[in-house]
């Protein structure tokens, strides 16, 4: 690792020896906030950014089924944070799982994506009572990563062993980051906690960028720290009420631009350019934010064309109106799903979604005669879009 006099902004560098790791370089980060220098242009990016997510917060109040779209719009980034750290999950295996099919995909990659999302909902739960705190941290890691690959790593605890970041396989010389040692991971993470928990003028978007830089530099946990970071970002935002629903996920920006996000991660180490790493951010804020909002309307525009399609092809009555509901919350259905919900016999149920078949909202996609399950299809088109890039 090279170090600049610039690094200073953001931390020093300290030798430390084991007997097992021998003589290293480990980098220790400064208390936040930095004094930072903030030009017109990011200026203006903080007044684009703050704009562009009041606009999502108020598309999404005009969706029939907000909850809905949180629900799905979470998996999604979910799935983005967890194939960021190589997981191969796909949104179409986590809706089989939830189905009760059997997916074709690795079951340890579908329960580490469905581990975030219950991490994601415990901490949102948590935070409509509870403050930000070290504690409900580790809480949410418990969450993340216990029952998966990472179960051996400590689930919930701060390490106590030294990291490091490079590719597997590499030594700690050959490591492109080696984060602080073990005895100081809880007075920084502590000292974390009392700048998210601050009342301060710094702009929140600023602030949020800030505290994913810091812990990803602090690297808490022996697993999950990627993942981990990036689930505070919404966390932050949601527990600031900068959005009224948890609706900015970042890993779509930072998975399509997954190589420099680690490098402007490590500018700021090596290098002290926080303005560089918080202009990034801030664009993808900008980014995300737009694409939500287009995915909101498309999703608007697909029911204004569905009441269409049900009344050119004469499907009508309330049922019908139900199960497009139904769709929505659940884009792989069953027959005996559809009976239960709707609470209509199985022949009426069948019957509806035959007719849902012909007209083309429905695709058969189990190639049973019998427990057959149905795909939603336009639906899972706009929400995946972007998931493969």
């Amino acid at each position: 690792m090279e170090y600049t006099n610039g690094s200073k902004r953001a931390g020093t560098i300290e030798w430390r020896t084991s007997p097992i790791l021998g003589t290293y370089e480990v980098f220790i980060p400064c208390s936040l906030p930095p004094e930072l220098i903030l030009d017109d242009e990011l200026l203006l990016l903080i007044s684009e950014a703050s704009d562009a997510l009041a606009r999502l917060d108020g598309v999404t109040q005009v969706l029939p089924n907000p909850d809905l779209f949180v629900a799905m719009y979470m998996k999604k980034e979910a799935l983005l944070s967890s194939q960021i750290e190589g997981t191969q999950a796909s949104l179409l295996g986590i809706l089989e799982f939830e189905a009760d099919l059997t997916p074709k995909e690795n079951m340890n990659d579908i329960r580490e994506v469905l581990n975030y999302l219950n991490a994601m909902s415990h901490g949102m739960e948590k935070l409509e009572f509870s403050e930000f705190s070290l504690s409900l941290i580790n809480e949410i890691h418990h969450f993340l990563i216990s029952g998966t690959r990472g179960a051996s790593k400590h689930p919930g605890k701060l390490r106590g062993v030294q990291n490091w970041i490079g590719l597997p396989g590499f030594s700690i010389e050959q490591a492109s980051y080696v984060p602080p040692p073990p005895d100081l991971v809880q007075p920084l993470m502590e000292e974390l906690q009392e700048f998210i928990i601050k009342k301060d003028l710094i702009p929140p978007l600023v602030k949020t960028a800030l505290i994913h830089a810091q812990f990803e530099s602090i690297h808490p946990y022996e697993d999950g720290n990627g993942r981990m970071g990036r689930l505070l970002t919404a966390f932050y935002l949601y527990h600031r009420r900068i959005l009224s629903r948890p609706l900015l996920y970042l890993s779509y920006y930072l998975k399509k631009n997954q190589h420099e996000y680690y490098e402007l991660l490590n500018r700021v180490r090596f290098d002290g350019l926080w303005e560089d790493w918080i202009r990034f951010f801030l664009i993808g804020v900008i980014e995300v934010s737009k694409d939500s909002i287009e995915t909101a309307k498309k999703i608007i525009g697909l029911q204004n064309e569905l009441t269409q399609k049900l009344a050119i092809n004469r499907i009508g009555g309330l049922n019908a109106v139900r199960l497009i509901q139904l769709a929505f919350e659940y884009p792989i259905l069953s027959t005996a799903q559809v009976t239960e919900t709707l609470k209509v016999s199985r022949q009426t149920a069948t019957l509806l979604i035959k007719k849902f078949e012909e007209v083309g909202i429905f695709v058969e996609i189990s190639g049973k005669q019998k427990h057959r399950r149905y795909q939603f299809i336009d639906y899972l088109r706009i929400i995946q879009s972007g998931m493969h890039e």
